[in-house]
């Protein structure tokens, strides 16, 4: 077996004891940091706590009026003979219905919802005033002219959208239309 010397076992013994120094000192310096970081967070929670203890306290009236609610029970019982302060029950009168619009005329109805097809023929529609155009759709009868003004109709000349596009619209104002553009287009 080999024998160590004395000078290369006092080299071994403090090459070991560098490597264990430069742990120790690495280790020192982490453990300081986080140390200096959980003291910087301590500090500023405290102030943080002092900053903001001011606002919501629980001797304010506001605080101890929002605890009351939260806790307050649903419903109380009481027993015969007990009176209840429950308050006198009121009634409330109901609003007034809002107005219904007034019907609009025949010409109205026109005006906001049929000009823009049949003002200049657009998709087919006929122009008011234009009796060619009108006379096959007259041929049809007033009451099939009506339904399909209503119902909306697609044809072979164009395609008409029910009320014409206006589903607002009631019944009888699409009707009072139609009178309106066959009074205008014979």
């Amino acid at each position: 077996m080999h024998a160590v010397r004395p000078k290369q076992a006092f080299k071994l013994r403090s090459n070991k004891l560098s490597r264990d120094q430069k742990f120790f000192d690495m280790y020192s310096l982490v453990i300081g940091v986080l140390a200096a970081v959980a003291l910087a967070i301590l500090v500023l929670a405290m102030k943080m706590s002092d900053l903001t203890q001011g606002v919501y306290t629980r001797d304010t009236a506001e605080y101890q009026a929002a605890v009351a609610e939260r806790i307050r029970p649903m419903s109380q019982v009481y027993l015969p003979g007990e009176e209840s302060s429950a308050p006198v029950p009121t009634v409330k009168a109901a609003p007034d219905p809002e107005p219904v619009a007034a019907a609009l005329t025949g010409p109205q109805v026109y005006n906001s919802a049929c000009l823009a097809c049949h003002a200049a023929g657009v998709g087919g529609a006929p122009a008011v005033g234009n009796a060619a155009a009108w006379a096959p759709r007259i041929g049809q009868g007033l009451d099939t002219l009506k339904r399909h003004a209503i119902e909306g109709y697609t044809g072979s000349a164009g395609y008409m959208p029910a009320k014409g596009g206006r589903m607002d619209l009631s019944d009888a104002e699409v009707a009072d239309a139609v009178e309106y553009m066959l009074a205008e287009s014979q």
